[in-house]
């Protein structure tokens, strides 16, 4: 599996979410709603998730293991300091 695309759809520099993002696997299926939240260990990743009762959230898509969650993660990450880079050289 290869991620072949990633894109930053909202970039947000206010509150905890910081991007929604998509990301693309071999040029054949996409996942959408990825968020970078800032925790309070830092920025991680929230896949896509639904409501369910009591006010819960089940995620809809996810990696089966730590090492898939990592890389995802991690590319992810790279492309988000990308367009802030992006971001600040268009603003400053």
């Amino acid at each position: 599996m290869n991620i072949t695309d990633v894109r930053i759809r909202k970039l947000n520099e206010e509150g905890k979410m910081k991007a929604v993002v998509s990301v693309t696997f071999d040029d054949s299926f996409v996942v959408h709603d990825i968020k970078i939240i800032e925790g309070q260990s830092g920025l991680f990743i929230a896949m896509p998730s639904r409501k369910i009762t009591e006010g819960d959230y089940r995620d809809i898509a996810h990696p089966i293991n730590s090492e898939t969650r990592t890389k995802i993660q991690e590319i992810i990450f790279a492309e988000y300091e990308k367009a802030l880079t992006t971001l600040s050289t268009n603003i400053g």
